[in-house]
């Protein structure tokens, strides 16, 4: 097996483009986190190579995975959680090759995990939840129950994530053993929900009770990237400028709802723009004036 990897990422580590390579091993023959490969190869390239770039191959039985990945590729997954394996690849992945010691200062960051880019995750994770718990709510009480069980699911996982953020660490595909180490009452909240003896019903009702509760407190956090964003500016914003200046598809995929959710909550106030229909008026936002 070494002298088969050795062959797929020598050529990799004399290229001026590579700046660190990763060697992840499947832990059990069904592990998903591998793609049920034997093998995953992380290769990190500079900026200036295609984004991301997949190869397959097969030696002796052994099956191998080569991701060939950009940089901003892979701000992008972190920033965005859109590829979770990878931070498993990259927290736990043995170093195999290390360009002036790129890698060490990327895991360095990760560890430390800035607080700008912390802040844009929550503000991510928080609009997720909220638009999850809602839809989920909604369904509650139109008698959809398996629905509403799904999208209740979804605001638990987007729960305990944004605490794992919140306690300065990536969430992992392991995230619900990081929040039973962090947060247990959220994993409870899980467990009831999944494992609860009640009828699907109950165990809705009880869980969008808790989900209330866990929104009130998380929203002064999950709100404060995009409350110090409208700070910016003294000027009201519209929907469409926020939206530019946030820059993020995750995020501003859920922005009206969040942004509503907001204005009812008491964070953020509504300015009207008159138009010129009659009585019509543009919706502009400004932070709450209790918040100054």
């Amino acid at each position: 097996m070494d002298d088969l990897l050795r062959q797929l990422y020598q050529d990799r580590t004399s290229d001026k483009h590579t700046l660190g390579i990763l060697f992840t091993e499947k832990r059990r023959n069904d592990d998903a986190n591998t793609d049920y490969f034997d093998v995953v190869l992380l290769v990190i390239l500079d900026e200036s190579k295609p984004n991301w770039e997949i190869k397959h191959y097969e030696y002796t039985g052994y099956k191998v995975a080569m991701h060939l990945v950009n940089t901003t590729q892979l701000h992008d997954w972190l920033l965005n959680s859109s590829n979770r394996r990878v931070v498993d690849w990259l927290v736990n992945g043995r170093l195999l090759y290390d360009r002036n010691e790129y890698m060490k200062g990327f895991r360095k960051q990760m560890m430390e995990f800035p607080y700008e880019e912390r802040q844009i995750k929550i503000g991510v994770e928080f609009s997720k939840l909220i638009r999850r718990f809602k839809d989920g709510k909604a369904l509650f009480y139109e008698g959809h129950y398996l629905d509403s069980y799904n999208q209740i699911v979804h605001a638990l996982h987007h729960l305990a994530r944004l605490s794992v953020i919140e306690h300065g660490f990536y969430p992992e595909v392991t995230v619900w053993q990081q929040v039973k180490k962090i947060e247990p009452e959220i994993h409870k909240l899980y467990s009831e929900l999944v494992t609860g003896a009640e009828s699907i019903e109950k165990r809705l009702e009880l869980l969008i009770i808790a989900n209330e509760f866990e929104l009130m407190t998380k929203t002064k956090m999950g709100s404060a990237h995009l409350i110090d964003l409208m700070q910016s500016k003294q000027t009201p914003w519209t929907i469409q400028e926020i939206k530019e200046q946030l820059q993020i598809h995750d995020y501003s995929l859920d922005l009206s709802i969040l942004v509503e959710y907001l204005v009812q909550k008491g964070y953020i106030d509504v300015v009207k723009e008159e138009t010129k229909g009659k009585s019509i008026y543009h919706r502009q936002y400004v932070p709450s004036r209790s918040l100054i």
